[in-house]
């Protein structure tokens, strides 16, 4: 059976890497990616990822400190994450690449668009950090912004809940899950799928966005592979 999609950006979240501790690194969860990973590059997926990093930072935490500058350190904590995916992944055997929004030679590449697209081509996954390099974006925006200059059909945003719900599942045991959503019912009904503006970008170049729980990440082959799980917006 071939793979439904070609080229995929995954949007990881910090708190999915925390695992079950709920803050730094989980190294069965990021083997476990890596596993996962390693199957759907085998199969000739071009693999594209954003991380996030509120495993160890988020911007809105230092509600005392300068925005910008609590951004810039949310974006560091993307590059603490990236080169932990990318270190679980090369003991797997996937050639991958770290590129950041924000020049640190010494430990990955500067963000090239063309370059990226060549390492996809070539059959290397890469991982973005440090967001879109700029204050007061979110990774999710980074992942809209991202899909859509590399051309990747959808994007995945693994998180710790399974989908998208009518209202916030951990307040309301009684929530329901939401199997496909437009765009604009996101928007209209405030559901916390992505901040607005990285919904607004999916909507304005009709990317896909497929929302699903990286508590077992082998979900990730079953929406490449087109399984419905969680929930499409579209």
């Amino acid at each position: 059976m071939l793979p439904k999609y070609k080229r995929v950006l995954i949007k990881v979240s910090g708190e999915a890497l925390a695992g079950e501790k709920g803050f730094g690194l989980d190294e069965a969860t990021l083997d476990s990616i890596a596993e996962t990973i390693k199957i759907c590059s085998d199969m000739g997926v071009e693999i594209a990822v954003v991380v996030g990093g509120g495993n160890f930072w988020r911007g809105r935490t230092g509600e005392k400190m300068e925005r910008t500058r609590a951004d810039h350190m949310g974006m560091l904590a993307t590059v603490i994450n990236a080169l932990a995916l990318c270190d679980a992944f090369e003991r797997h055997g996937i050639p991958t690449r770290v590129q950041t929004a924000i020049e640190m030679r010494q430990i990955a590449e500067p963000y090239i668009r063309g370059r990226a697209v060549s390492h996809l081509e070539k059959g290397r996954v890469v991982i973005f950090g440090c967001g879109t390099g700029n204050p007061f974006f979110s990774t999710d925006t980074t992942a809209a912004l991202r899909a859509a200059e590399i051309d990747a059909e959808i994007i995945l945003l693994a998180k710790k809940v399974d989908g998208v719900y009518d209202s916030d599942p951990a307040k309301n045991p009684k929530a329901k899950r939401i199997d496909s959503i437009s765009y604009i019912d996101v928007l209209n009904r405030g559901l916390g799928v992505m901040d607005t503006t990285a919904t607004s970008l999916c909507m304005d170049n009709k990317m896909p966005i497929r929302v699903f729980g990286l508590a077992q990440p082998d979900n990730i082959r079953r929406v490449i592979m087109g399984e419905n799980i969680g929930t499409l917006v579209y």
